[in-house]
């Protein structure tokens, strides 16, 4: 199936295949497989690898000099586009919520060593549409300065970014198939829908050649993407549309996304993700983070709690990253007593 995308730009930037690896019993006898996108190897790794070879794929195609992209003050997405600006020789700009700090740290210290400059707008963490905005006046500014800028909204969630999933959705059936197992869900993380519509997308495709697919379970972990934006389906068929796949269709009941774990708001931190932090590493040596994978992985538990599959089902979670965010202030949970 990745080669339905073979006549699109890419820039290989990513360690793949990521390993697929069986992890302890769950609630509900329920075996857990975890795919560890954290080991995409750029830049420390996580899930915007596999979007950003082929966003730059498409920005080294169009002759640009430049990337400008925004996120949130920890943004694994400007981390990982720093780094793939370097390995590219691309100048990065990163626009970025909240003040400069007087020493950088975390996913800010790794995106400074790797080259990119950080433009702080002030904006609150969840105010995604204001960061938007000063990302486009960026690159109004760059592009009349001669830089040739490329463009990239927060997430990297475009239709090009969400090819990098349906690839990535291949990869890990084929990978079930080698091992025998049958899952009957996919869990990850959504914020800006990328990952979520690419996981659709590769869905459809790889149930329009006759196979059998499993259910694709975001949990939701910011306001957006809990209340259907972006529209993950209508980004899916956009994806489906690239690959020229008339047969693939993407339904509305496709998109399932659970909002019961995102807590007060986006880059809060909950009990119960906190919880899922520990019990990941203490049974699996997992390290997830307080904003995407810990919460990721606390709706995977609930949903086992709830019964959702089948008694002694195969359920994988992809691992979208994040580790680290848990080395800025506030970015990990207090420590707990061993055996809670």
């Amino acid at each position: 199936m990745p080669g339905v995308f073979g006549h699109l730009p890419r820039s290989r930037l990513a360690t793949l295949p990521t390993p697929l690896e069986r992890g302890p019993q769950m609630p509900g006898d329920l075996r857990l497989w975890v795919k560890r996108d954290d080991l995409t190897g750029l830049g420390l790794g996580g899930n915007k690898a596999r979007k950003l070879e082929f966003l730059c794929g498409a920005a080294v195609a169009e002759g640009a000099h430049s990337l400008i992209t925004v996120g949130a003050s920890q943004s694994n997405h400007c981390r990982m586009t720093a780094a793939a600006g370097a390995m590219l020789g691309l100048e990065v700009h990163l626009v970025l919520s909240g003040d400069r700090p007087e020493t950088p740290s975390g996913n800010q210290l790794l995106s400074t060593l790797f080259g990119a400059q950080l433009h702080f707008t002030g904006a609150e963490e969840s105010h995604w549409g204001e960061l938007e905005i000063a990302r486009e006046a960026l690159a109004e500014e760059l592009t009349a300065a001669g830089a040739g800028p490329y463009s990239i909204p927060i997430g990297g969630s475009t239709a090009v970014g969400a090819v990098g999933y349906a690839v990535a959705f291949a990869e890990l059936m084929e990978q079930c198939h080698e091992l025998g197992v049958r899952p009957a869900a996919i869990v990850h993380a959504s914020s800006s829908g990328g990952t979520h519509a690419g996981l659709v997308a590769g869905r459809a495709l790889w149930r329009s050649r006759g196979h059998e697919v499993p259910e694709v379970l975001a949990i939701g972990v910011a306001q957006g993407v809990n209340m259907g934006r972006p529209d993950v389906a209508e980004l899916a068929r956009d994806v489906v549309e690239l690959a020229g796949a008339d047969r693939a269709i993407v339904e509305r009941a496709d998109v399932r996304v659970d909002p019961d774990w995102m807590g007060e708001d986006y880059g809060v931190p909950t009990r119960s993700g906190d919880a899922a932090i520990r019990w990941a590493a203490r049974h699996g040596g997992w390290v997830l983070d307080r904003t995407y994978s810990g919460k990721g992985f606390a709706g995977l538990v609930g949903n086992a709690e709830r019964a959702r599959w089948p008694e002694g089902s195969d359920v994988v979670f992809i691992h979208t990253g994040g580790q680290p965010a848990l080395f800025a202030p506030g970015g990990a949970p207090g420590l707990a007593r061993r055996g809670q």
